[in-house]
């Protein structure tokens, strides 16, 4: 791998020369670094926050807790609160799954699941409201109250989210003029008052203010528009028909990208971007997306991070609501929402690496959109997909809106979600210490995302302590390792170097380093391992930080704080610090401290396997890391595992329990090691078959046709086929089993296939549908088997032309034959998901 270097500028030349500096960390020269150390002026001090241009005021609970704003956070009962926030459609998952997968999320680091409420799920004919099934939005909230996740809901009216029309039902565009949509006028806001009106008695007594989980609103969505009955005019009379249907909430926001309308005391504009842009025409791979560079300029990035028009340009003069209102996310791309002309394949570092990045840029509410994918309900009158049919610009699949997310549509575990949860514990745990402290750029940075000359990172900061944010990752175009990487960081009393001796940032490396972090009355002057989560108990805590891949940790303490009772490692002195180097990653303590107070603080340093392997749970009214490659989701009585393919589980619990598990299976138990204790259990292995008999092969397929154009686009872009191109797809049926077995958490039909675009059907109806992307699709049969009684399957492929003028990864592009199409079904696979739940109520001791 190449490594770069760099220039030093300034006073940087006396550091790389190993000259003594006044307030250096530990006052001795050092042996001349291979490069000079990158700089950050941190020494400006840094006043407390002032009041927020948010006019929100003081929610209290009647329990007596309080969600406020100031200028810099969110504050929750006085105390700085750094969020985690994921964006779940109720309308778009069978009820029956909500509570499961709403625990997955909170497993997952989740603490406040933002929706949309499309007004066309709930009002397809006009004046016929239906808030059963799946659109039930109180039995929704309620769920997430009572799971403790807050509740940030997005009311539209327009809320696009690839739904039909954005969400507007048919009836409401025939009646209301198009130079009245969306604006401050009688034929336009009275079906919106009834909208809102509705959706306040759903949810009445649910509010934050009642002691309820709803603690924010979204008006409208990406609204920029401007003029007579527009702009901040209609967002105020939005506002204020919302609190008149009773949604009076601590947190009303809006989008504040795409050259937002932003009334700056009634609303918190919440920002965004996307590592890729299924929107866009172009047929190729995009330039670097600005996800991956950190906003120090703005908080909307120069091309608006992949998101909205892209050609248009911010008016002169807009106010900057950098000092005057938190920097809140609602969309960091989750992944994205594949489209008919635009089929990206999301992978994880993707999607985690734009975590360290936002944080690093000042952000304080993390939210990923979507967290957990979904699907289409079935519509009265019409499919309620976003389509071009519908004017609008692109085609979606009809019922599929898994969008590549961390949990997909059927509640299945991707890599990204494990990679998010290493920062989303981190924020949980250590969210009010991050919350308050500002950023302090490096002296050279980027000049844009495409800049690969310099490295990425920043620091933010109270001028005492604080976090080292780097980013070198981009999707598409690999950023070059960095060799003698060292930061001079320039605090008011101190210049502070991290680390001692520079290390190499491996290509592709993101993470957080603190510095000057207290654990527990011992200071951590750094530290080279990202901090990950914390235990608590009576007697010591236990904080967990995971070793970065290619970095070799060091921790450095304070010695006139810190005693080192232990290690795994070997301790070096160094002029009041000590320096503990030479760790392996593991389940055991790797330093063991005493602090002056007498508390014991351990410090478990594990490898990134292991913690993304890593759930939070509690027994008997104690925290525990449960270890495990399965996946994990508990409640208060049951913690329950998922494998999917394999009937065996293992698990590891620090610290140990000290009484036995009981399950639906045995759970047998290793010898306690190390302060932990080990776990197997086995539950009965089912053998599920599915045969697929040919029915029809694929006909020649029509030439793919283009779409309308749009002002935005150069050009237009590839339209779904017609319907009428179904009855020359290649087609088979499927024999399942006659009965799933009802043990199983899900069953999954495998489809490795290669075409244009796959569905399956029951008597004709569809239940899933995708456009073919690469990597094999998923499709969950719980919640089809009452079609799954009535007839056998049936799968289509549409054949995928080789002159198909879309965008598919090129390392998924197929070999065609000399038909010049493609529709072959390569495997197809019923795998079951196993389940093992344990018990967490009261149990019998381990030493009886």
């Amino acid at each position: 791998m190449t490594t770069h270097r760099w220039p030093g500028i300034g006073r940087v030349g006396w550091l790389a020369a190993g000259l003594s500096l006044p307030g250096l960390g530990w006052g001795q020269p050092v042996a001349p670094a291979p490069a000079p150390a990158l700089v950050v002026d941190a020494t400006e001090a840094v006043p407390d926050p002032g009041p927020s241009s948010f006019a929100g005021g003081t929610f209290r609970a009647p329990e007596g807790g309080t969600l406020t704003v100031n200028q810099r956070t969110l504050l929750r009962n006085g105390r700085p609160w750094l969020p985690v926030m994921g964006e779940f459609h109720y309308s778009r998952v069978p009820p029956q799954r909500w509570e499961e997968e709403i625990l997955k999320m909170k497993a997952g680091g989740v603490q406040i699941v933002a929706t949309y409420v499309f007004w066309i799920h709930h009002e397809e004919i006009e004046g016929q409201f239906d808030w059963s099934g799946c659109r039930d939005l109180r039995r929704f909230v309620e769920l997430c109250g009572k799971l403790g996740m807050g509740v940030q809901l997005r009311i539209g009216p327009w809320a696009h989210g690839e739904a039909r029309n954005g969400g507007f039902p048919d009836w409401l565009l025939s009646n209301v003029p198009g130079d009245q949509l969306r604006r401050n006028t009688p034929a336009f806001m009275t079906p919106v008052r009834r909208f809102y009106d509705e959706i306040g008695r759903q949810v009445r007594g649910c509010l934050w203010k009642d002691g309820g989980p709803v603690l924010g609103v979204q008006l409208e969505n990406e609204y920029a528009a401007r003029g007579p009955h527009a702009g901040e005019e209609y967002l105020l009379a939005l506002k204020q028909l919302a609190i008149e249907a009773g949604l009076d909430v601590p947190l009303y926001c809006v989008t504040g990208w795409d050259n937002a309308v932003v009334p700056q005391d009634a609303v918190l504009p919440v920002y965004g971007g996307y590592m890729d842009a299924p929107w866009d025409e172009s047929r190729g791979q995009l330039p670097p997306s600005e996800v991956y560079a950190f906003r120090f300029a703005s908080r909307i990035a120069g091309d608006m991070g992949m998101m909205g028009d892209k050609n248009r340009e911010a008016p002169a003069g807009l106010p900057s609501d950098r000092e005057t209102t938190p920097f809140l996310t609602a969309e960091m791309g989750g992944g994205v929402q594949v489209t008919y002309h635009r089929r990206p394949v999301i992978e994880a570092d993707d999607v985690a690496a734009m975590v360290p990045v936002m944080l690093g840029s000042g952000v304080n509410l993390y939210g990923s959109y979507m967290f957990h994918g979904g699907e289409n309900p079935r519509g009265r009158l019409t499919t309620l997909q976003e389509s071009q049919a519908t004017n609008y610009p692109n085609d979606v699949p009809e019922k599929s809106y898994d969008f590549g997310a961390p949990l997909g549509e059927f509640g299945q575990e991707r890599t990204s979600f494990r990679r998010l949860k290493l920062f989303n514990y981190f924020l949980n745990d250590f969210g009010d210490r991050l919350a308050p402290l500002v950023v302090r750029p490096p002296a050279v940075r980027p000049q844009g995302p495409a800049d690969s000359s310099v490295p990425r990172f920043s620091v933010r900061t109270n001028g005492a302590d604080g976090f080292v944010f780097w980013n070198n990752y981009r999707r598409y175009y690999p950023l070059p390792a960095w060799a003698g990487v060292q930061i001079a960081i320039r605090l008011p009393h101190e210049e502070l170097r991290v680390p001692r001796n520079p290390v190499t940032i491996p290509a592709g490396a993101y993470f957080i380093w603190p510095f000057n972090l207290d654990l527990g009355g011992s200071k951590l002057k750094y530290s080279t391992a990202q901090l990950f989560t914390r235990l608590t108990s009576s007697g010591s805590d236990t904080y967990v930080f995971l070793a970065i891949p290619g970095i070799e940790p060091e921790f450095a303490f304070d010695a006139a704080t810190t005693e080192i009772r232990g290690t795994s490692g070997r301790v070096v002195e160094d002029n009041g610090l000590r320096l503990v180097e030479g760790l392996v990653p593991g389940l055991s303590p790797a330093i063991v401290l005493q602090t002056k107070a007498g508390r014991e603080v351990r410090i478990v340093l594990v490898s990134r396997e292991q913690a993304e392997s890593a759930w939070k749970i509690e027994i008997d009214g104690r925290e525990h890391l449960l270890i495990t490659a399965h996946q994990v989701y508990s409640d208060r009585s049951h913690i329950r595992l998922q494998s999917i393919g394999n009937p065996k589980f293992d698990f590891v619990i620090l610290p140990e329990v000290s009484r036995r598990l009981r399950g639906t299976a045995e759970i047998l138990a290793g010898p306690a090691v190390d302060g932990r204790s080990s776990f197997t259990a086995s539950v009965p292995e089912r053998i599920l078959a599915v045969h697929a008999t040919r029915l029809q092969d694929a006909g020649a397929a029509a030439p793919v046709r283009l779409g309308p154009s749009f002002s935005w686009r150069k050009d237009a872009v590839a339209t779904v086929p017609e319907d009428s191109a179904w009855a020359h797809a290649a087609k088979w049926q499927l024999a399942l089993p006659s009965k799933l077995p009802a043990d199983l958490a899900e069953e999954f039909l495998e489809v490795n296939y290669v075409g244009d675009v796959a569905r399956v059907l029951v008597n004709g109806r569809l239940l899933e549908d995708d456009f073919f992307k690469g990597p094999s699709w998923s499709v969950g049969l719980d919640r089809f088997k009452a079609e799954l009684s009535e007839s056998p399957l049936e799968l289509d492929i549409l054949p995928l032309r080789k002159d198909a003028p879309i965008f598919l990864e090129k390392r998924y592009w197929p070999q065609f034959p000399q038909a010049g199409q493609v529709a072959e079904l390569r495997s197809i696979a019923l795998v079951p998901e196993y389940q093992l739940s344990i018990d967490t109520g009261p149990g019998e001791s381990t030493d009886r």
